[in-house]
């Protein structure tokens, strides 16, 4: 039996959460279309395209820039092929030592039991003054 969409969106958090980007990056489509909040530190090179421009241009960022950096959802709403997820990023920006707490919605979309679309929004003022250290 295949996982839900939902199901699927459930277990990249988890993934994440451990640190396991091997098995988050296995949940992605090979031409995956990544996009980042506008005005988000990591909007410079949207769309990422590809499982390797996610992980360069965004997830090694996030583990080399950051101290304990979590997206923690706490609420998935179910569109079909669409998973919303709600939640809250919190870290502390290595630099800066500026900390974040702030709000987000991811929307992925699943096909064939692959991601192939991730949209963020989120707080982008926030993570910004945490980088910039303002």
């Amino acid at each position: 039996m295949s996982q839900s969409n939902r199901e699927i969106i459930v277990s990249v958090y988890a993934a994440f959460a451990r640190a396991d980007g091997p098995t988050v990056l296995s949940a992605f489509d090979p031409a995956i279309v990544w996009t980042e909040a506008e005005g988000f530190p990591y909007a410079d090179r949207n769309p990422y395209v590809g499982p390797a421009a996610v992980a360069e241009g965004v997830f090694f960022r996030l583990g080399f820039e950051w101290d304990n950096f979590q997206a923690v959802p706490s609420e998935y709403l179910d569109a079909g092929d669409r998973i919303i997820a709600l939640g809250r990023y919190t870290g502390t920006y290595k630099a800066t030592k500026i900390e974040i707490d702030a709000q987000f919605a991811h929307i992925w979309t699943v096909r064939d039991g692959k991601i192939i679309a991730f949209q963020q929004y989120t707080d982008t003022a926030q993570a910004a003054r945490a980088v910039k250290g303002a």
